[in-house]
């Protein structure tokens, strides 16, 4: 048990509290039992270690651990959670929880077992929680956490403090925004570094590029090989087909999927092409679009696959089609809090009212002339006129 409380005492050291992500001030710490959901990479272990950092002058009251320890070899969570319990521990945060066998059992066990213990988890965003298992969903209070927004980028980066915008704001008030914004800051030059280097924190980690993108084909690898098993029963093979699949759709343009072609490239049937791909959207590798029907082909097939942001595409396949990368880009930072679908014109739909263009800087109307709430966000601009919108701007939405 030594080994735990050294790691704890490490990690906790190391962590850095001068910058908090959007989530935390969401986050009600005070809650019994929470679930903080995300794709790996994206910040929930840091987030976990700086509440530990700012809100527990004694930190022996409170206890983080990663269920991936190896110590949990020979041990159980129950028997750690007794011995913290019994030595004043108050705030039990466990890390990859769904790493843990039965893992859901267990917080359900820990959670009714001792009434004074508050316990926050992180999990892949893969964990289906509110379906999965209501004796959980009904205690538990779940969170998601994106990768980095552009204004979060510009902060961490010790670039510039930008507010919080909402898409109101954005769609009705965007000109003037975007030039009170552009007259004190360069936004076009850090907009497209974040493009290609910014969507998870670890770029602070990374001295390149090149290195960058290694980080993120290995959290790729890890959610193929590592955290799918631990959630889905899969077979091997599935998720050698799952890997060729990414690297199949990186080299596409913004992809409106061909079952047929798709099946016969991977040597695999229509049903397990659909469940890989749910998998992979599940996994926030890849975001899978439909249109605003609700029937049962409409949740089978998608009509548009994008990569879940431009990082990801990026390092699977360069130089990446530009149109695929704004398209990615802007579908990640609508989804936060939005509803994005395919419409029958125009590039994406939000909340089932606001239809959308993406391109570059000559990108115009043709495709959505006339329709009303319709709007171009284009790229490679300070700032736009009348419905067309700079693309950096979405990026302040979170």
């Amino acid at each position: 048990m030594d080994t735990l409380f050294l790691a704890y005492s490490r990690r906790l050291e190391e962590t850095d509290c001068r910058y908090l992500r959007y989530l935390y001030s969401q986050i009600e710490w005070n809650e019994r039992l929470i679930g903080i959901k995300g794709a790996r990479g994206v910040g929930k272990t840091t987030m976990l270690l700086q509440h530990i950092k700012l809100s527990f002058p004694d930190t022996s009251k409170a206890f983080y651990v990663s269920l991936d320890h190896i110590w949990f070899a020979t041990h159980t969570l129950l028997e750690l959670t007794e011995y913290l319990y019994t030595h004043g521990v108050t705030h039990l945060f466990l890390d990859e929880v769904h790493r843990y066998p039965n893992w859901v059992r267990t917080v359900k066990n820990i959670y009714d077992s001792y009434p004074r213990l508050n316990i926050i988890f992180t999990g892949s965003s893969l964990l289906e929680i509110d379906n999965a298992e209501a004796d959980l969903s009904r205690r538990i209070r779940t969170y998601h956490l994106e990768g980095l927004s552009f204004r979060e980028y510009l902060a961490i980066s010790n670039v510039a403090q930008l507010d919080t915008l909402s898409l109101e704001e954005i769609l009705t008030r965007h000109q003037q925004i975007a030039a009170t914004i552009t007259s004190r800051l360069k936004v076009l030059p850090h907009f497209e570094q974040y493009f290609r280097q910014g969507y998870y924190p670890f770029f602070l980690e990374t001295s390149s590029a090149v290195s960058y993108y290694d980080r993120i084909l290995n959290v790729i690898t890890t959610v193929i090989e590592n955290d799918i098993p631990a959630i889905e029963n899969i077979e091997y093979e599935t998720l050698q087909k799952a890997k060729r699949l990414l690297a199949l759709l990186a080299q596409m343009k913004p992809f409106t999927p061909n079952v047929s072609s798709l099946c016969e490239s991977l040597s695999t049937t229509r049903n397990q092409l659909i469940r890989i791909l749910s998998l992979l959207n599940r996994a926030a590798l890849l975001r899978l679009l439909y249109t605003e029907r609700k029937d049962l082909k409409a949740l089978g097939k998608p009509e548009k696959i994008l990569f879940n942001n431009p990082n990801l595409m990026q390092a699977l396949a360069l130089p990446a089609d530009i149109g695929t990368i704004r398209e990615s880009l802007f579908a990640a930072m609508l989804s936060q809090s939005h509803v994005i679908n395919y419409p029958k014109q125009g590039d994406l739909l939000v909340d089932g009212q606001y239809l959308f263009e993406i391109g570059g800087k000559g990108k115009g109307f043709t495709q959505i002339k006339d329709i009303p709430d319709s709007f171009v966000a284009a790229d490679e601009i300070e700032i736009g006129f009348g419905n067309k919108i700079p693309l950096w701007l979405f990026g302040l939405l979170y």
